[in-house]
């Protein structure tokens, strides 16, 4: 069974955890085998944003994959950005292992609001779909219910569903039949 390896950097709630994984299966077919957490990514935090670089911390996980994961999902408390942007709600690899998603603007407190356990993990569903998304070759959807639809505010998020589009829903399937049945890609390229 192909496995996606699930790791914390700093503490991440046991329930945020268990949802997730109940999120991994629910969409993509995969197990998940949770990681022993990180501990705080210090080396990654930006004083003059206040924030942590996910760049920074990508490279340090791609050393954490085990060799029997095909993908490696990071889940963080910590607000990220990536230079170009104020902020990122998470970050992945377009066809590759690594997928980080960012609990800190999910969370209803960022906005100043009361707590809301089930709009969380609702959210960080949304955006685990669409980060391991990426890993698995889907690009951002014009369809604003599809999970890969583009989010820049929190509106956005919540504005999406957590089922793919039927077009990506076609990519990903093909993408998930490779990953499940290597040999055929090597069939397909032979003359």
């Amino acid at each position: 069974m192909k496995t996606v390896a699930v790791v914390t950097v700093g503490a991440v709630a046991a329930e945020v955890l268990a949802e997730i994984e109940l999120c991994l299966g629910r969409h993509f077919g995969l197990e998940s085998q949770r990681l022993a957490p990180l501990g705080e990514p210090e080396f990654a935090w930006e004083p003059a944003r206040q924030q942590y670089s996910v760049i920074a911390i990508m490279r340090e996980l791609l050393r954490f994959c085990p060799p029997q994961a095909v993908r490696l999902l990071a889940l963080t408390e910590k607000d990220l950005f990536i230079p170009m942007l104020s902020f990122v709600f998470g970050q992945a690899q377009l066809n590759g292992t690594l997928a980080i998603v960012s609990l800190a603007r999910l969370r209803q407190e960022f906005y100043q609001l009361p707590a809301n356990p089930p709009l969380l993990l609702a959210r960080a569903c949304k955006e685990t779909v669409h980060e391991m998304g990426h890993t698995f070759g889907l690009t951002h959807c014009l369809e604003r219910k599809c999970p890969m639809s583009l989010s820049t505010t929190i509106q956005q998020v919540d504005g999406k569903g957590e089922n793919f589009c039927a077009n990506c829903t076609i990519v990903l399937r093909e993408s998930l039949q490779l990953l499940r049945s290597p040999d055929m890609l090597r069939t397909e390229e032979q003359p």
